[in-house]
């Protein structure tokens, strides 16, 4: 530890040392400067920022190339923490269809997301929910509608057997998030920007309700040929029965 200390002191070094060289070669043209290097006055700032900043400040940069990259804390043994952006995922209870996902940066609390991801999804389908099944995490979400109810994982009180059903079934969607994942370009963004975040979100979504609908229409095709498979060979079996009889 004290000689990763050290070394990540003599980095911290070196990049002060090229900040002021930099600086003071702008300071001699600045007007030039301006005109000529966006793109280095830029990253300047942004190796101000990682120049400055400390351990336990917020708003910290993760990534050179994408600094709108940020921490979120997972509280999973293998997997304490990742970076990027949190992504509000609605799917439906029986199919697991997405219909809502909208990407949240700023990195906010659970709870206050539930809100912006349903008006999202009622604004997609033009149908207006009556009820929403969350986990534990979108507690104190705060959002008192006539007509509309929010359960909990874990609540007992007015839980019958259907919507205990229902809780159950929102496990589901976890594994539509891995698919996402691992299928898709969820786990992994190439657009810049949060546009290209929000952007990323929206087309994983629609790329996941893709997925089912090819892989449901080639099952129903293969339930097809197999049927005409049967068909056939019934047919051939009944020609060489009467063929063998003739004979």
């Amino acid at each position: 530890m004290q000689r990763a200390k050290r070394e990540q002191k003599r980095l911290k070094t070196y990049l002060g040392r090229v900040i002021r060289d930099i600086e003071r070669k702008m300071a001699v043209a600045p007007m030039q400067a301006e005109q000529d290097y966006p793109k280095l006055k830029r990253l300047l700032e942004l190796g101000l920022r990682i120049h400055t900043q400390q351990r336990h400040d917020k708003g910290k940069v993760y990534s050179v190339h994408a600094p709108e990259v940020e921490c979120i804390a997972k509280g999973k043994a293998h997997k304490p923490y990742e970076f990027g952006v949190k992504v509000g995922v609605v799917s439906t209870s029986k199919e697991s269809f997405v219909i809502g996902m909208r990407a949240l940066p700023g990195n906010p609390y659970d709870g206050h997301t539930l809100k912006a991801s349903l008006e999202q999804t009622q604004r997609l389908t033009g149908i207006m929910l009556k009820e929403a099944y969350v986990d534990r995490g979108y507690r104190g979400h705060g959002i008192i509608q006539d007509g509309f109810k929010v359960w909990i994982a874990g609540a007992k009180r007015g839980v019958t057997v259907a919507i205990r059903k229902k809780l159950k079934r929102r496990n589901a969607v976890e594994p539509v998030i891995g698919h996402m994942k691992t299928d898709g370009r969820l786990g992994r963004n190439f657009l810049k920007g949060t546009q290209g975040d929000a952007m990323n979100a929206l087309l994983c979504g629609a790329g996941h309700n893709l997925r089912k609908i090819l892989r449901q229409l080639a099952l129903s095709f293969a339930s097809i040929l197999d049927s005409q498979q049967r068909l056939l060979q019934k047919h051939y079996a009944n020609s060489h029965r009467l063929a063998m009889v003739a004979y």
